[in-house]
C-alpha cells in the first residue's frame, strides 16, 4: 500500500455557537474547502461550565449528517421526532437531517468537565430531503481495539484492519462510506490505518502528538492527507490521541447557509422558506 503524503496541515480557531457555547472550529467552505464529504469539525472542551452551560437550544438542520462524539459529561438530544438521549462519555449520535430536523443539545451537568466533537457529513443531491434519521450508540457498542503494545482503536465507522483481523465500527450503512477513528498511541508506537482507495482522509489531533509523513500533529490541528492507501502514524516520548476520517468524496457543488447545507442557492433559499413558513419538517 501506498503511504500518504501530507497537503496541508489545518488549524482550529476559536468560535461560539448555540446559546454561546465556546469551541474550535474547523470549517467550510474555507477552513475545510477541499474536503469532501466532510463539512465541518467542532471540539468542544471545558471544565469551567460558564463555556457550555447554554448549550445548543432547538435549531434546525437541512441536507447533511451530523456526528456527536462524547469524550466527557453529559449532553441531552431532544428533537421534533420524539427522539431523545443522553451523550455520555464514549457515546456517539448520529443523526442524518435530510428533509429537516429540528432538535436541542443541551448539558446535563452544572459542573465538570465537558469534551467531545461534532461533525458534519455532506449527503449527496439524491439524498438532501430523505427522511431524517437518529441512532444513538453507547459507549459498550463501540467495537474497541487493543494491540499488545497498548494502542486502542475505537472503531465509530467504517473498518479498522489490523494483521490478518478486520472490526467493523458500530455504525453502517452510510452512503459516503465513512470511517471515524479514535485512536490513542502509548509513547514510541506507531499505527498503520490502512483506507479505501480514492476516498478523502483526514487526521485530527486531541492530545499529544503523532507524525504523519515527517510532520508533527498537534492538537487541535488537522492533517489534510494526500493520495494514497495507508495512514502512517508514530509518537515519540509521549502518548498521543487522535481522531482518523475518511470519506468518499461526492463531487457535487456545496452551497451552505448555516445549517443548510444544499447543492444550489435556490434550494438554500427553499430551505430559509420552508423554516420560516413551518415547512422544513415532516410531521
Amino acid at each position: 500500500m501506498t503511504p500518504m503524503s501530507i497537503e496541508r496541515i489545518l488549524t482550529a480557531q476559536p468560535a461560539a455557537d448555540g446559546g454561546g457555547v465556546r469551541l474550535h472550529r474547523l470549517v467550510g467552505p474555507d477552513g475545510m474547502r477541499g474536503l469532501d464529504p466532510f463539512l465541518l469539525l467542532d471540539e468542544f472542551g471545558s471544565d469551567d461550565p460558564d463555556d457550555y452551560i447554554a448549550g445548543f437550544p432547538p435549531h434546525p438542520h437541512r441536507g447533511f449528517e451530523t456526528v456527536t462524539y462524547m469524550l466527557a459529561g453529559e449532553m441531552l438530544h431532544e428533537d421534533h421526532l420524539g427522539h431523545t438521549g443522553i451523550l455520555s462519555a464514549g457515546d456517539v449520535q448520529w443523526m442524518t437531517a435530510g428533509h429537516g430536523v429540528i432538535h436541542s443539545e443541551m448539558p446535563r451537568q452544572t459542573a465538570g468537565r465537558m469534551h467531545g466533537f461534532q461533525l458534519w457529513i455532506n449527503l449527496p443531491a439524491r439524498d438532501k430531503l430523505t427522511d431524517p434519521a437518529y441512532r444513538h450508540f453507547s459507549a459498550e457498542a463501540i467495537p474497541v481495539v487493543t494491540r499488545a503494545d497498548g494502542v486502542v482503536v475505537r472503531v465509530i465507522a467504517g473498518y479498522f484492519r489490523q494483521g490478518g483481523s478486520v472490526v467493523q465500527g458500530a455504525v453502517r450503512g452510510i452512503v459516503t462510506e465513512p470511517t471515524y477513528l479514535d485512536a490513542r498511541l502509548p509513547a514510541r508506537t506507531r499505527l498503520e490505518v490502512p483506507i479505501p482507495a480514492g476516498q478523502r482522509a483526514l487526521v485530527y489531533g486531541v492530545s499529544g502528538q503523532v507524525q504523519i509523513a515527517g510532520h508533527r500533529i498537534e492538537p487541535r490541528r488537522m492533517a489534510v492527507l494526500g493520495a494514497g492507501e495507508l495512514i502512517e502514524l508514530q509518537t515519540d516520548d509521549q502518548e498521543a490521541q487522535v481522531l482518523i476520517l475518511a470519506g468518499r468524496p461526492l463531487n457535487e457543488p456545496i452551497v451552505q447557509y448555516g445549517p443548510f447545507v444544499m447543492n444550489t442557492r435556490a434550494e438554500i433559499q427553499q430551505a430559509i422558506a420552508d423554516y420560516e413558513q413551518g415547512r422544513l419538517i415532516k410531521v
